[in-house]
């Protein structure tokens, strides 16, 4: 049996291989300039780094491409170190050479720690949401409000349990026992829509109608009704614009904010029991929905491409991170979508 001899271009003719078969990677690393968010990150950490002594630190950026890659596939930590390290696509991307050391979970577990403790993720999105008015993809045509549920790993407590949690309060048992407080999550909460129930979070967000991009977001738990955070969504900022949601945003209150900041109300009409919709509000919200339903090709992406929004985090604070490294990573693809067929 003839035995192969490695030779010194094995690893670029797979390299080559993997552009032929149209690595995404390949163009998220051409189009995005990682770069710009080094000032924010090297700003942060300065903080956070109290000692010179003991071994250098990761590279900000390198450690943030890491983070971009978990929401881009949702990988665990343990996950994303083991895919670093097996697949060529990952470390060229990373400009990570087969001789060099790959962070291990720990690592990455604690730079992502470090984002949340700083508060800058939100920082982050916006400055590529800059890149991204400059560039022109975030018109006055129209914006539109939507949220989705994001999950996370189901709580078997008891009902007394969960009616303290509801109140802000925390059981004396959990108190008791530390290594068990830690695993619980203590801002998650149930909900139910159209009869099944979720247990996490929700991403509010509010995109561009003509690009598909995000343009901003709130975390809330799952319990959070989507019109409560219309407001800080949509405001006075808007003037001009129009802004489409469904029917569950029809409220005397948001019909008056609206029409204080001068933004154009495409929201769906609502019918109730004694007083349905008529023929003519169901034509108008018929011809509404052919542009709000642009905001649930977002959701279909994070669900279907990017392996879903649910997350794997304890606590508000990380989900919320969580959320907005999600849906920074979903623009950054959409950009390219985008610039793909302009360029050609």
């Amino acid at each position: 049996m003839n035995t192969y001899q490695p030779s010194f271009f094995d690893e670029a003719d797979r390299l080559h291989k993997l552009d032929k078969l149209k690595d995404p990677l390949t163009e998220l690393k051409e189009y995005i300039d990682f770069e710009i968010f080094r000032p924010k990150l090297e700003e942060a950490f300065s903080k956070q780094r109290r000692s010179n002594a003991g071994r250098k630190p990761y590279n900000v950026v390198f450690m943030f491409k890491i983070l971009i890659l978990q929401r881009l596939y949702n990988l665990s930590d343990e996950q994303v170190e083991y895919q670093i390290a097996d697949r060529l696509s990952f470390g060229r991307f990373l400009d990570l050479p087969i001789g060099q050391s790959v962070p291990d979970f720990t690592t990455v577990w604690r730079f992502r720690e470090a984002l949340v403790e700083c508060g800058i993720v939100r920082e982050l999105f916006d400055r590529f949401t800059e890149v991204l008015e400059s560039r022109g993809l975030i018109t006055k045509e129209g914006s539109i409000v939507d949220a989705s549920f994001v999950e996370v790993p189901k709580q078997r407590n008891s009902r007394k349990d969960n009616e303290l949690l509801k109140k802000g309060e925390t059981p004396e048992e959990w108190k008791a026992k530390p290594a068990k407080l830690c695993q619980k999550d203590l801002d998650a909460r149930w909900t139910k829509k159209n009869g099944v129930s979720y247990y996490g979070y929700k991403n509010h967000v509010k995109c561009d109608a003509v690009h598909k991009v995000i343009v901003d977001y709130k975390a809330t738990d799952a319990s959070v009704h989507d019109s409560q955070v219309f407001a800080d969504l949509v405001g006075c900022g808007d003037k001009g614009g129009n802004v489409f949601a469904d029917s569950a945003y029809k409220s005397a209150e948001i019909d008056e904010l609206l029409a204080d900041c001068e933004v154009e109300n495409y929201i769906h009409e609502k019918g109730y029991r004694n007083n349905p919709l008529s023929d003519i509000q169901k034509e108008i919200n018929r011809l509404k929905s052919a542009i709000r339903c642009t905001v649930e090709h977002i959701f279909g992406h994070i669900q279907n491409s990017m392996g879903g929004p649910e997350l794997r985090y304890i606590g508000f604070n990380r989900i919320e991170a969580g959320i907005g490294l999600g849906n920074l990573a979903y623009n950054m693809k959409r950009y390219i979508q985008i610039l793909r067929p302009a360029e050609l």
